[in-house]
């Protein structure tokens, strides 16, 4: 019996320094929840749709020129007014996703852009086919809107970046399947290549109509509509426990300004759970946070564009024609190879989002684009001046464009659509996104439908330069306004804006206040 009572004593003991040892190890990761992946990539499969429209045009539109023959000005209006028409399609969606919820609006996306791209793939004649760009234009607007705002609500805080910068990474797999379906389409005959270019868009439409019945609503959206128990089941399928979903339900309550004590799957909600009053909270009587806020979401859709991605991705083969390429067969593959370093490096700066950190990424996306952007306006000039081929140019021009898309994509492309959406409180974040997309598409458009007549006037060599300066000021723009955001749950982010450069202060005052509440709350800012 000693023996016995000796014996327990050591498996006790042992229990108790096992125990002790496995005080010391780091808290481990949650896992990822694979259910919130499959909703993200449903529904940022509406952003193929303007990625594939992006690709598809920069080689369909020489086609269409031979075809109607048209003016090299009619083939601008053409390819930029798609993003001009996308305004109407995300000034809508704002409201439109308060009042029938995130999910239907992403099946109302894609319905709009199947229609379009049908018109486009049938159209007779010009006017026909701008009739079609407009009607897609309004379903990329929706879509544009709708992705990042689902994805971010639906999304646990510590694979939130990786989520939310989905939706670009569908633009980009859109770009190189449009890139692809313009070498694919490139050897039928003039007047078919093009209508099959375009038409082929319908595609991913059908596909997300149909899986997007396997999507739940944003949570988030159902706290404010006072739905707490449908809200509650979606975060139980969202989240990796049930004490997880129950602390972010909290939170959301708490945004949504829901009493803590009401707690029936349906509970009384202000009038104002359909987004009205928005407005006057965002742009006329903003508090200072929002205005910070407001500045930072429409600053960095701002700078995306007018640094000329679009003018380097649309116009790439005849940026690559000028440079010395002259077979048509290799400026097509030429720009293939353009799609593909866009994806990979999108890819990468998915995963390392939650691992880096906003701020460094597109720092360091920023200042590449500015390095690539001066080098290959300086190629272009070399080339420009000489009557001869100038082969190691001709190298430079070609590295320095997939350089362009390289960093852009590790950085300013998916952070705009993760920073976006995630830092806008509840109540205006999906009018607040709406209004950093019609600012994201009025410049897309200007830049898109200005860059033929701009490089006529300042030389092609010029337009990169000046899009480099605009870079410069990009950069100071990020350095300054944009505060750090990896790690902070989507109700904390209010506490890091309004002081600007003290936004550090902020940061560090939630990591001490989550340490002071013990391991609870500690918990509840690591799953949230």
């Amino acid at each position: 019996m000693a023996d016995r009572r000796v014996e327990d004593n050591a498996v006790s003991g042992q229990l108790q320094n096992d125990h002790r040892i496995a005080d010391f190890d780091p808290p481990q990761k949650p896992k990822t929840n694979k259910f919130a992946i499959a909703c993200a990539i449903l529904a940022c499969t509406t952003s193929i749709l303007l990625g594939y429209d992006i690709g598809v045009m920069s080689g369909a539109n020489i086609f269409i020129q031979n075809d109607l023959k048209l003016s090299d000005t009619e083939i601008a209006v053409l390819a930029g007014t798609l993003n001009i028409y996308s305004l109407i399609g995300s000034a809508l969606a704002g409201r439109t996703s308060d009042r029938i919820g995130r999910r239907y609006t992403v099946v109302l996306s894609g319905v709009i852009f199947f229609v379009g791209a049908l018109l486009m793939g049938l159209a007779p004649g010009y006017a026909f086919l701008m009739f079609g760009r407009f009607v897609a234009g309004i379903g990329v607007g929706y879509g544009l809107m709708i992705a990042p705002v689902y994805t971010v609500e639906i999304s646990p805080t510590l694979d939130r970046g990786f989520l939310t910068s989905f939706p670009e990474v569908f633009v980009n797999v859109g770009i190189l399947l449009g890139y692809v379906s313009n070498y694919a389409f490139s050897k039928l005959p003039t007047n078919l290549g093009w209508r099959y270019m375009l038409g082929l868009g319908a595609l991913p439409a059908v596909v997300l109509a149909v899986g997007v019945l396997a999507m739940p609503e944003s949570p988030r959206w159902l706290v404010m509509q006072g739905r707490l128990g449908d809200a509650k089941r979606v975060l139980d399928k969202t989240s990796t426990s049930k004490e997880e979903a129950q602390l972010r339900l909290e939170d959301i309550k708490e945004a949504a300004g829901i009493p803590m004590h009401l707690n029936d799957d349906v509970v009384p909600v202000t009038k104002q759970s359909h987004g009205e009053g928005v407005w006057k909270q965002l742009i006329l009587h903003p508090t200072p946070a929002v205005r910070h806020i407001l500045i930072a979401a429409l600053g960095i859709h701002f700078f995306q564009q007018i640094t000329g991605i679009d003018s380097v991705v649309l116009y790439s083969p005849r940026i690559f024609a000028k440079a010395g390429i002259t077979s048509y067969e290799h400026t097509l593959l030429a720009t293939v190879a353009v799609g593909f370093v866009k994806t990979i490096f999108i890819f990468i700066a998915a995963f390392l989002l939650d691992r880096v950190g906003r701020r460094p990424l597109l720092l360091t996306s920023m200042g590449g684009m500015i390095f690539s952007l001066v080098c290959l306006g300086a190629a272009l000039t070399i080339i420009d001046n000489h009557n001869s081929t100038i082969p190691w140019a001709v190298a430079l021009c070609i590295t320095m464009v997939l350089f362009n898309v390289a960093f852009f994509s590790i950085g300013l492309g998916p952070i705009t659509w993760v920073y976006s959406p995630e830092i806008f409180p509840l109540k205006l974040r999906a009018q607040g996104v709406s209004l950093g997309v019609a600012v994201n598409r009025v410049i897309s458009g200007i830049v898109s439908m200005t860059f033929l007549s701009l490089y006529k006037a300042i030389t092609i060599g010029g337009a990169f330069f000046l899009y480099a300066g605009i870079g410069v000021l990009a950069w100071v723009f990020f350095y300054t306004m944009l505060p750090e955001t990896q790690g902070r749950t989507l109700e904390e982010m209010e506490v890091l804006f309004g002081k600007y450069h003290k936004w550090r202060q902020a940061n560090a005052m939630l990591k001490t206040k989550k340490v002071d509440h013990g391991d609870g709350d500690e918990n509840k800012g690591q799953v949230n």
